[in-house]
């Protein structure tokens, strides 16, 4: 008979990071347990927030799974139940791997508390992962555990890897301001993109920004950042474009139609769209908070809680402008690295459950 599957908990299952931590056509050494659906009057597909974390649910089904590992989704429990959850299931004889995908949550203003949740699941975990050395560095100062750095895998599908990009006229740069997440900066960067753009040939600076930004009475209106993009609509200065989420699709064309995306983030730590331009082979200006310069090439420039280096942000975008850096990733390279990500993963579950 052939050997069971290391059957997994993986908190979530659903989102695009953990689906491709498998093999396109898996080995059926490693079953990732379906997400468990989420109560209440929300999409199907929505995994958060994991009814897993609670512990009568790991009691409940602790005969369903060998192991947890945790990547997401824990955001809106405290440092206490995440405790309890960790400790239950120690009692289970489960072993915890924790991926450490955000040393500082990008949608929390006050970083205690995910400082907090921390200082609960590093200590606690069987096993680490991070995806940068910049990351597992500070996991080592901190905590003093050692993580294991495995690069992030492929975003956008297998088949459109090596699709060919778009011709289009001129030079397009992106700034993206989606609900205005907690991390961004958007004002001082879209003043410093504005002046640089201005006198470039053939050069648009393209903004885009979610309907409940712009829209009075919705939770996540800036009456002043709607007025700027309005204002510098108005003026010829930007082209705003302003609409609900994109479907997937949406943002692959999207980031596809840009020569440069620009990174508005004064903290966070790794990034997924950093890895969908790579994929589809879109320049990146990335801040130079967190560890985003050390996951794929890129234009870093100066960005965190104490300001804007404008003189590194206006040098970023030239260098765009002027060299049209090509990095994208090879098909072949990525297929090959989310194979050795899944026998990376699958040897470092088959070692917890052995210790």
């Amino acid at each position: 008979m052939p050997p069971q599957p290391m059957r997994v908990l993986s908190v979530p299952s659903g989102h695009v990071y953990v689906r491709h931590l498998s093999e396109v056509e898996p080995d059926g050494s490693v079953l990732r347990l379906a997400d468990e659906p989420v109560p209440g009057d929300v999409p199907a597909a929505q995994w958060w927030p994991p009814p897993v974390l609670d512990v009568r649910w790991v009691l409940d089904h602790q005969q369903a799974f060998d192991l947890a590992h945790l990547h997401f989704g824990f955001d809106s429990r405290s440092p206490r139940d995440l405790e309890a959850w960790v400790q239950t299931l120690r009692w289970c004889g489960k072993p915890l791997v924790y991926t450490v995908h955000d040393l500082r949550n990008p949608h929390h203003r006050d970083s205690a508390t995910h400082a907090a949740q921390l200082d609960v699941l590093v200590p606690a975990a069987d096993a680490l992962i991070t995806l940068t050395p910049g990351a597992a560095r500070e996991i080592s100062r901190r905590w003093g555990r050692t993580a294991t750095v495995l690069p992030h895998p492929h975003v956008v599908p297998d088949a459109l890897l090596d699709r060919p990009r778009p011709a289009h006229e001129g030079f397009t740069v992106g700034l993206h301001l989606k609900s205005l997440r907690a991390g961004m900066e958007p004002l001082p960067i879209l003043e410093v993109l504005v002046k640089v753009l201005a006198p470039l040939p053939d050069a648009t600076l393209q903004v885009d920004v979610h309907t409940d930004v712009m829209t009075p009475g919705m939770p996540r209106h800036d009456e002043v950042v709607a007025a700027t993009l309005t204002e510098l609509a108005d003026d010829g200065l930007i082209d705003l474009r302003v609409h609900d989420y994109f479907s997937d699709d949406e943002l692959w064309d999207y980031l596809s139609s840009l020569d440069l995306s620009v990174l508005p983030y004064r903290f966070g730590t790794h990034s997924g769209w950093l890895e969908a331009c790579y994929d589809l082979g879109t320049p990146v200006a990335v801040p130079s908070c967190g560890y985003y310069r050390e996951q794929r090439p890129c234009l870093p420039f100066v960005l965190d809680q104490d300001g804007l280096d404008v003189a590194s942000l206006e040098e970023a975008v030239l260098r765009a402008y002027t060299e049209r850096p090509r990095w994208r990733a090879d098909a072949a390279v990525r297929r090959a690295e989310r194979s050795a990500l899944a026998r990376e993963h699958a040897r470092l579950y088959a070692a917890v459950l052995d210790r």
